[in-house]
């Protein structure tokens, strides 16, 4: 199945993922990220406080978003298929392990109880998932009624798909080699993503488009930033990944459903 596949993948990944997220945590992406996250959810819920919100984070990898948001004072639970990176979490969460619910868990399949967070937060998760539309709706599911869905994600691996999008990654891969910033699209194993890339279903779909039909369909309140990549990216980012720019898509769930009739 694709999904042991992708566990196995971002096991072998797992240090080379830690070692950017250790990255972005002694830099001022630690900052600007932690600026964003609490101005989305402040704008959501005036007048509250971060210990007033529970927050879920799908897809914790190394841990990034879980760190900054517990560092802020919000209730924190963080979950991953990858066991490996649930461990590297709890070692780059420091002091701070203690204070966020590390679990494994298929961001597919929650076991968690309906209405169960106010905020659910992820990234650069969505798009290698094999059911997506399926992670959306246990997504929606664990959300309380008024609550706060932030994904931020790209249309990774388009360029598999389309030409137009395979010559600008390809001039990305120019313009990083030209400036000498290390590419991360490329190295041991990529040949390995794209296989997989190529067999999930996101990555020839343009997005955020279809994220917005697919949560509208589930009956939030849903829009788009796609221009969020110029708030949080750093100079080195917007080199990389200039063919790919990041996206957000913002959901809320109905505090109440209109009764027919």
């Amino acid at each position: 199945m694709i999904i042991h596949e992708t566990k196995a993948y971002w096991t072998r990944r797992t240090q080379g993922y830690s070692r950017v997220n250790q990255s972005e945590l002694s830099t001022s992406s630690r900052r600007v990220w932690q600026d964003q996250l609490q101005r989305r959810i402040f704008a959501e819920f005036p007048g509250k406080t971060p210990e007033d919100l529970r927050v879920l984070e799908v897809g914790t990898g190394p841990g990034f978003f879980a760190i900054v948001l517990s560092e802020s004072g919000f209730h924190v639970t963080a979950v991953d298929l990858t066991p490996s990176m649930l461990d590297e979490a709890r070692k780059n969460a420091g002091t701070l392990a203690g204070e966020i619910l590390f679990l494994e868990m298929n961001a597919e399949s929650l076991s968690f109880a309906d209405n169960s967070f106010d905020i659910v937060v992820s990234r650069n998760l969505t798009w290698n998932l094999p059911h997506p539309e399926k992670a959306y709706r246990e997504w929606e599911r664990v959300l309380a009624p008024g609550g706060l869905l932030l994904n931020y994600d790209a249309n990774w691996y388009r360029y598999l798909y389309d030409e137009a999008a395979l010559a600008r990654y390809e001039k990305d891969r120019h313009n990083s080699a030209l400036q000498g910033i290390r590419d991360e699209n490329v190295g041991e194993g990529f040949d390995v993503m794209e296989d997989i890339a190529r067999r999930v279903p996101l990555s020839r779909i343009q997005r955020p488009k279809w994220d917005r039909h697919v949560l509208a369909g589930l009956g939030l309140e849903v829009t788009s930033d796609e221009c969020v990549w110029e708030q949080v990216w750093t100079a080195e980012e917007k080199i990389n990944f200039a063919s790919t720019p990041m996206f957000l898509v913002k959901a809320v769930k109905k505090s109440s459903k209109k009764s027919p009739g």
